[in-house]
């Protein structure tokens, strides 16, 4: 479905007697209330939070004799100060400081930042998942269990990627070997960071 100019005419002319926006688009045909409501947004066209176009016509026909004084405006808290940017602090494109968390997100098609390596990780538990790895069972997705190993080896857009596939251990996604590789003891990881 297009949006032809007589069909944007029919939409500004019921929207502006104030029908709904279901109305309009069962009127038209061929298109959801949604799309109706985001043409109207795209238009430019009001929003009628006051009601149809016929309340609005009487307001207008009050004289403005019988119109009540306004009220007296509300006394407003102070609006917190707006704490000044530092200068070294980035901003974006719209000029608001760009946050840790924000600068964390890493866009689209660009490189991930590195990875921790595999000489993180103990000697041992490095040997014992080779050993491993040369007697798993190397299943593919589809047969993975509960009780198999699920730690993937390989690349996934490979046709040579395979699941390790063992028995796990108990209340764990892995394999004794895997575990000791992907679960490492909290004090060990503290103490190589120093």
């Amino acid at each position: 479905m297009s949006w032809t100019d007589e069909r944007v005419e029919t939409l500004k002319k019921m929207w502006g007697e104030g029908q709904s926006a279901s109305q309009i688009a069962k009127e038209l045909g061929g298109v959801t209330r949604n799309a109706v409501i985001g043409k109207v947004h795209r238009l430019g066209l009001s929003n009628r939070a006051g009601g149809g176009s016929a309340a609005k016509t009487a307001a207008k026909e009050k004289p403005a004799a019988a119109a009540k004084p306004a009220p007296k405006p509300a006394v407003r808290a102070k609006p917190a100060p707006v704490p000044a940017v530092k200068e070294e602090q980035e901003l974006d494109e719209n000029g608001i400081p760009i946050s840790a968390a924000r600068r964390a997100i890493i866009p689209a098609g660009q490189p991930l930042p590195p990875q921790p390596s595999a000489n993180e990780i103990s000697p041992e538990a490095l040997a014992k998942v080779n050993e491993i790895e040369k007697s798993a069972k190397r299943i593919s997705l589809m047969e993975l269990t509960e009780k198999t190993c699920k730690w993937p080896v390989g690349d996934p857009a490979t046709d040579d990627f395979w699941f390790c596939g063992l028995a796990v251990q108990q209340g764990k996604p892995y394999c004794e070997a895997h575990v000791g590789v992907a679960f490492q003891p909290m004090s060990s990881r503290r103490d190589r960071r120093r």
